[in-house]
């Protein structure tokens, strides 16, 4: 598997854990808001942060497209 592969593993871990969901109800939720892809086009930043910040990272992307998409 690509490191960045290994590293959205690590962020749905991470989420999962943080957030108290399943699996399922992660990749439901990084599809909805399209986190997947954010967390590629950012592996080279976000892969060199915390697990705090990552979490709290997807937390702003996510209500951010929250609101561009009301």
């Amino acid at each position: 598997m690509s490191k960045e592969g290994n590293f959205l593993i690590y962020c749905i871990e991470s989420y999962k854990s943080a957030k108290g969901l399943t699996g399922r109800q992660v990749s439901d939720l990084f599809s909805k808001y399209r986190v997947w892809d954010y967390i590629y086009s950012c592996f080279e930043a976000l892969h060199t942060t915390g697990e705090n910040y990552i979490v709290e990272d997807i937390d702003v992307y996510i209500e951010a497209r929250h609101s561009t998409m009301k």
